[in-house]
């Protein structure tokens, strides 16, 4: 199998990995320090987790019981399918999403069954139905905001699928690591007697891709389910300190999400003027296409105004998509003039 990466070049502006643009609070970065001092580093950090767990808890309005927290919400799917995957069950994907789905799927044993999406990059209800209740999958994604169109699933569909799911044992994994920036949550439906589980990231809206931490919030079974399969002292003491510390600064998370949402709508907005097609995005980062260029031949023109972008053509059915995260105002007008500049030489 082939491994999972996404390009690191030495660039002015790099748009490509959905990072958060802006850095945490310098605050933040004193008291994280502060707390490395206080690690008992001869000691095994605290094995459950439980003052992070809580104060997740506290911050979406769960317990403790219902939150279960790893080395990104990477681990937190690994997680998921070593407990509910493995050899002679099926993981169903909707295709294009995100790619870890399926791979960590099959790293696990897991058969994988794709579904394609409609033209739109939508799901056709009647045709998830179909599928869903013929594979009986054991796991079931789905990715709202979905990675990486950036579009977002109806509670509609969502309570559709879940019905389905529940009706045959089956789980359903809503990854919501683009959460905080779409207009509703799956977590409202989270409760003991529905088997479906949310997941979610420290690395987009919290600024913290760097230190791996995610987290999964799902009925009290799963958790301990979780828990069961997961590595001993997987969480590290200081990742965990990192991890309580950064949620006393929910109204800095909330406001970097208010102006990553205003530069969507004006990066939207200076697309929609260039012969590109774009698609609605609900995420920090959004989906085009050139019309008239190639899209390698313009994310390689981009690469050589030293704006990196991602090139989509290894996703399903996104050969010539690019996708560019939101940056900051200065990086997001950077790109718009890289590219501008680059179609009108077509």
């Amino acid at each position: 199998m082939a491994g999972y990466h996404s390009p690191q070049l030495d660039v002015a502006v790099r748009l490509n990995t959905n990072e958060a643009p802006e850095p945490p609070p310098e605050e933040f970065r004193r008291r994280v320090a502060e707390a490395a001092t206080a690690v008992d580093w001869h000691r095994y950090p605290e094995r459950d987790a439980s003052a992070l767990r809580a104060k997740i808890a506290a911050v979406e309005g769960t317990t403790a019981a219902n939150v279960f927290a790893a080395n990104g919400s990477n681990e937190v799917l690994q997680t998921i399918l070593l407990a509910y995957g493995g050899p002679g069950r099926t993981a169903l994907t909707f295709e294009p999403t995100y790619a870890l789905h399926a791979h960590i799927a099959r790293l696990a044993g897991t058969n994988v069954v794709e579904v394609e999406r409609t033209d739109g990059f939508e799901i056709d209800p009647a045709a998830a139905s179909e599928r869903i209740l013929a594979e009986r999958p054991a796991v079931t994604f789905l990715c709202s905001p979905n990675n990486p169109t950036g579009m977002v699933e109806s509670e509609d569909l969502i309570r559709a699928v879940l019905d389905l799911v529940t009706g045959f044992g089956g789980l359903l994994v809503v990854d919501e690591a683009y959460g905080q920036f779409a207009p509703w949550s799956a977590l409202e439906l989270v409760s003991d007697d529905r088997p479906l589980v949310v997941t979610r990231t420290f690395s987009k809206t919290w600024s913290m891709a760097s230190a791996r931490l995610g987290y999964a919030i799902g009925p009290t079974w799963l958790v301990s389910a979780l828990q069961a399969v997961a590595l001993p002292y997987h969480l590290d003491a200081l990742k965990q300190r990192a991890g309580e510390i950064a949620l006393d600064y929910a109204d800095h998370m909330h406001r970097r999400v208010s102006a990553l949402v205003e530069e969507r709508g004006r990066v939207a907005a200076g697309l929609a003027e260039l012969a590109v097609d774009q698609w609605p995005s609900g995420a920090n980062f959004i989906l085009f296409r050139p019309r008239d260029r190639s899209g390698p031949e313009v994310w390689q023109a981009l690469v050589d105004r030293s704006v990196l972008v991602r090139n989509c053509a290894s996703w399903p059915r996104l050969d010539g998509c690019l996708r560019v995260t939101l940056g900051t105002p200065e990086e997001n007008s950077a790109f718009l003039a890289a590219l501008a500049e680059i179609l009108e030489e077509a």
